[in-house]
């Protein structure tokens, strides 16, 4: 079995009514994307976990599935009428059937994150069996190593991490972070999140790897004094929650927060020095990691 896919190029403030008027239509299958994507032009866009993004790319592209049999046209003018704008230009290609599953594991492959520390999706043979290997499938929940904001908490972690340790990991999405803490050698992971999706991936994934760590909802979170406090977030939660995160640092523990793209490091270095002596920054494409330790109360 074969099918057709079709590339429209719309204005992006009828991109989704558009895309909506397609499966109305009878695409099978209908997503949107910057029209510039890969190039130059291409247009970051990002929102705040539990916000909608509030805008679009100037320029949209639609990628539009049909039935072998369909005659292409007829729905994609058929949605065009319906959201009152002109016929859009697009063109058509045949998709063969493929092994979907395999093809997309394929595009998974073990990530090193140092010499001992590896995340190996299941379907894969770690590089190193005698590393530390997090067994990690990518799903619906954040993290599974291969963006630059969980790499730098990983690499800190690896860096860091003696053994003994009460860590807190707060927006947890996949639970990778605390699940490292405790292969590395932590004593105690909690992670926090506030989607009961990722709660529940973080369980699944903590039992994948053998390690017993407590996740939760945020009016769950245990009362505790930790001695790492992970925060790989975005810039506004991480404005907002600064007290809060503090409050779980024990003197003298360390806080490490990421999802902080470069040109914030700055604004929020100079927040979180209220309660931290700060760390250099790290940077990673355009990203960054900020650490500090928790001074005594005054």
């Amino acid at each position: 079995m074969a099918w057709q896919q079709a590339t429209i190029e719309a204005e992006s403030s009828v991109a989704e009514a558009l895309a909506d008027a397609l499966m109305e239509a009878g695409a099978l299958s209908a997503a949107i994307e910057d029209a510039f994507a890969g190039t130059e032009r291409e247009e970051p866009i990002f929102g705040e976990p539990g916000e909608p993004v509030d805008r679009m790319w100037r320029q949209s592209r639609l990628i539009a599935l049909f039935d072998e049999a369909v005659d292409v046209g007829l729905p994609i003018a058929a949605a065009a009428n319906a959201c009152r704008i002109a016929m859009p230009a697009y063109q058509v290609e045949r998709i063969e059937e493929q092994d979907w599953v395999r093809m997309t594991q394929s595009q998974f492959e073990p990530i090193r994150i140092s010499d001992r520390l590896f995340i190996t999706p299941t379907w894969h043979v770690s590089p190193d069996p005698s590393a530390i290997n997090l067994e990690l499938d990518p799903g619906l929940a954040f993290g599974t190593g291969s963006h630059p904001t969980t790499r730098l908490c990983l690499q800190w972690l690896d860096e860091n991490i003696q053994g003994g340790e009460t860590v807190l990991d707060y927006g947890c999405g996949s639970g990778i972070l605390a699940i490292a803490a405790l292969k590395l050698g932590a004593l105690r992971a909690v992670g926090v999140d506030i989607d009961p999706q990722a709660v529940r991936a973080s369980v699944d994934n903590a039992a994948q790897n053998g390690v017993s760590a407590q996740f939760c909802l945020p009016d769950e979170t245990p009362d505790l004094k930790a001695d790492v406090v992970l925060a790989n977030i975005l810039a506004n939660p991480l404005r907002l929650l600064g007290g809060l995160l503090a409050s779980h640092v024990r003197p003298g523990g360390r806080i490490v927060l990421s999802g902080i793209l470069a040109e914030q490091a700055e604004e929020l270095s100079a927040l979180y020095a209220t309660w931290f002596d700060m760390d250099a920054p790290v940077f990673d494409e355009g990203w960054t990691r900020l650490s500090g330790i928790r001074r005594e109360a005054a």
